[in-house]
């Protein structure tokens, strides 16, 4: 039985993919610049698809909807690594603008990597390692075969619905804010007190609050945390900086953050990087072992639901990536011996990180996974290298970043891909159309993040009004290891221990407790503006105020989590909408309230949106 094979990579389900994996890549595109965090397709898409089979074709296909939420996965994640990375080269001044080709190989060759360097992984780690839960892929698998058991059609337009739901709430939302200006995207306020500046504010976004709802509310308690830290703790440590006496209070705050706290989160990543390596070393070991049994067995016959893509298949992918980035980073060097280099270089991080990442997910889910941690300790191995090669200037910038860009999308396209896989697993699927499914989920969509990109940057100017995180924070390290940069060394080296403290105290009294230290959410939560956790944080308390009243946490049947999706994407297509306003030099803004009145109403809203959040969920 197990080798009758259903219906599975059919023409339906791939454009479908398709088309869901194209929004969902440029929604995530937005998502990340503006709140330096992603959320994972997978359950969304997996709904869509099988209200669209179930509820509009007349057709249970549970095979094919996990096609659909496969490609969609594998779209959303390469956007992370595109965006977590590239944009430090506009931001640095080493590119002008987002170029085309060069961004969208970069993604591609990064993708590829993450889904060919998985495969042999795929039995030692999803199949035979007992200790790896993937999480995600197994909340998954759930609604699949909720949706599918569902002997009514009608339950599975519902959950179609209530994603629209939130597509409409999330872009009305967006348009009323960013459009018409009627609603301010932050509310904050800071006191000088004692000498030091006390700052409190929160980002007025339905996104971030149902970012906060599908993490729940251990992962968005860690950011929270990390936030109050830097803010509330580290902020008002450093005092007033000598020569902004006469400055407001939120800017003292604002200056003091981005030019000496947010690097108390890079240390704090460098070692969650560091950390992660050395405690998935089995990982990387069965992922050696793998690829030696995927050659010694390539000629016996295997089960349908244990066939992955072929050994020659993997190759030829291997070597079209290598030398499409050996080309780029010639054409963006100009010295074939460092090309080379960095190529080389480029392959063996990815398959490091890539191994780390298949392995982190499955322990601790997709929410925890370091990428940030590892794609920094990526470009400074690189930086240390260049440095050493004695290489400066922007041909130094260009070749640490390139090799960080593509190992920090094979790694998260691997983590994603790997929560996929665990999914097919579980529902019987065939692990080969799987990984033809997340090539098409990454080359397809790779050709729009560039003109996203683009289209964001002349709207709204990345590193400015999308604040950009990540890709701020590696301009600044690169800049100041090869530029004219000031790199806060001491701040660094501050977060390096505070990690260290984290991990020991996790290690000691808390490994076998409920809640955990993960280090990299609090890092990250240090190094994102407290606006964002604050919004988080009372995301994660709706779903745990939620889960606390219901008899059974099933989150096959969690309306929050649709509405969430819904709102996410409804918020960021929107985002997108307008930027084509503002490219456009279409001006949508009302006339003009007193800011006292929109700070008034844009709690209000954002009140409002999160008791319909409350209220929906509730209803599961």
């Amino acid at each position: 039985m197990q080798n009758i094979a259903p219906k599975e990579f059919t023409i339906t389900a791939i454009f479908l993919g398709i088309i869901i994996a194209i929004v969902m890549t440029a929604a995530n595109v937005y998502l990340g610049l503006y709140a330096g965090m992603t959320v994972s397709a997978s359950i969304p898409a997996a709904v869509i698809a099988m209200g669209v089979f179930k509820g509009i074709l007349r057709r249970d296909s549970i095979h094919e909807s996990n096609i659909v939420q496969t490609m969609a996965s594998a779209g959303e994640s390469l956007a992370a690594g595109i965006i977590f990375t590239l944009p430090a080269l506009v931001i640095v001044g080493a590119w002008n603008d987002f170029q085309f080709w060069p961004t969208t190989m970069i993604a591609i060759s990064g993708g590829l990597l993450g889904i060919v360097f998985m495969i042999p992984l795929r039995k030692a780690l999803i199949e035979d390692e007992k200790e790896l839960i993937y999480p995600e892929g197994v909340a998954c698998a759930a609604v699949l075969r909720s949706a599918s058991e569902s002997t009514s059609a009608e339950e599975s337009r519902e959950g179609f619905v209530t994603i629209l739901k939130g597509l409409l709430f999330g872009g009305v939302f967006k348009f009323v804010a960013a459009g018409l200006g009627l609603i301010q995207g932050t509310v904050e306020t800071a006191k000088i007190m004692a000498g030091k500046s006390w700052f409190f504010g929160l980002d007025i976004s339905p996104a971030l609050l149902s970012v906060g709802y599908i993490i729940k509310l251990e992962v968005a308690s860690l950011v929270f945390i990390g936030g109050l830290i830097g803010f509330n703790i580290a902020i008002p440590l450093l005092g007033i900086p000598a020569g902004m006496e006469d400055q407001s209070a939120i800017d003292i705050a604002w200056t003091l953050w981005s030019t000496k706290v947010r690097y108390l989160g890079v240390g704090a990543m460098i070692t969650g990087g560091i950390w992660s390596i050395f405690s998935v070393r089995r990982g990387i070991t069965a992922g050696l072992g793998g690829l030696k049994d995927a050659y010694q067995n390539k000629s016996k016959t295997v089960a349908r639901t244990q066939q992955d893509m072929s050994l020659w298949a993997m190759v030829i992918i291997l070597l079209l990536c290598f030398v499409i980035m050996l080309g780029l980073y010639q054409s963006m060097i100009g010295n074939f011996g460092i090309s080379i280099f960095t190529t080389l270089l480029m392959i063996v991080c990815s398959f490091v990180f890539v191994a780390v990442s298949s392995y982190i997910v499955g322990l601790v889910g997709s929410s925890n996974n370091p990428v940030s941690g590892m794609t920094i300790s990526a470009l400074l191995v690189s930086a240390a290298l260049f440095l050493a090669l004695g290489y400066e200037g922007d041909s130094a910038i260009l070749s640490t970043l390139g090799v960080a860009a593509v190992v920090c999308c094979a790694a998260c396209t691997a983590g994603d891909c790997s929560q996929d896989l665990k999914t097919g697993s579980l529902i019987g699927a065939t692990p080969k159309h799987q990984q033809y499914a997340q090539i098409i989920g990454v080359v397809i969509p790779a050709f729009v993040i560039a003109p996203v990109l683009t289209l964001l940057h002349n709207a709204y100017v990345i590193g400015e009004g999308l604040k950009a995180p990540q890709a701020t924070l590696f301009a600044a390290i690169t800049k100041g290891l090869f530029g004219d940069g000031d790199l806060p060394i001491n701040m660094v080296i501050y977060g390096a221990i505070f990690g260290v403290v984290i991990i020991i105290i996790d290690s000691l009294f808390l490994k076998n407790k409920k809640f955990r230290l993960h280090l990299m959410p609090l890092a990250v939560g240090i190094y994102l503006p407290v606006t964002l956790a604050i919004p988080i944080f009372i995301g994660g308390l709706i779903r745990f105020m939620v889960d606390k009243r219901r008899a059974v946490k099933d989150e096959s049947r969690d309306k929050g989590v649709l509405l969430s999706s819904g709102f996410i994407a409804g918020e960021a297509i929107m985002g997108v909408v307008v930027a084509v306003f503002l490219y456009l030099n279409i001006d949508l803004k009302v006339l003009g309230m007193s800011s006292m009145i929109k700070e008034i109403l844009s709690l209000v809203a954002f009140f409002a949106i999160a008791s319909y959040l409350f209220k929906t969920a509730k209803k599961a």
